[in-house]
């Protein structure tokens, strides 16, 4: 499973690791019922501790994504992706709010504010 950290991030390291797994489940890259990684083996992968992969899971746990089966380990919970997406929705569009009002603040016009979207969201691919 490929999970990207960045160390320069502002969003917590657990954050980053438990958002993505979260992205590969609602676009079911991770299926219903398949067995993550273990937290040892997770951490050891990206580099970073135990405490923080088992903070991930244990979020990932609390938010319905992942369920934890004693002796056995972490599997994918059956989620309801419609709700999932949605979830994601809106926090995009409270990231695009506060673009918005910084566009806003310094003068810079929906076409420009548009166009920069487009080549971003391009360049992603």
């Amino acid at each position: 499973m490929e999970i990207i950290i960045s160390n320069s991030s502002d969003i917590p390291i657990y954050e980053q690791i438990k958002e993505q797994i979260k992205v590969k489940i609602v676009s079911n890259e991770l299926k219903e019922n398949e067995l993550l990684p273990s937290i040892r083996t997770l951490a050891k992968d990206l580099r970073c501790s135990v405490i923080t992969t088992k903070n991930a899971y244990e979020e990932l746990v609390k938010e319905g994504y992942v369920k934890n089966v004693p002796s056995k380990g972490f599997y994918v919970a059956k989620i309801n992706k419609d709700v999932a997406i949605e979830e994601q929705l809106s926090k995009i569009q409270q990231l695009i709010d506060k673009a918005i009002a910084i566009a806003k603040m310094n003068n810079i016009d929906k076409k420009n504010l548009s166009e920069m979207l487009n080549i971003l969201y391009e360049e992603e691919k």
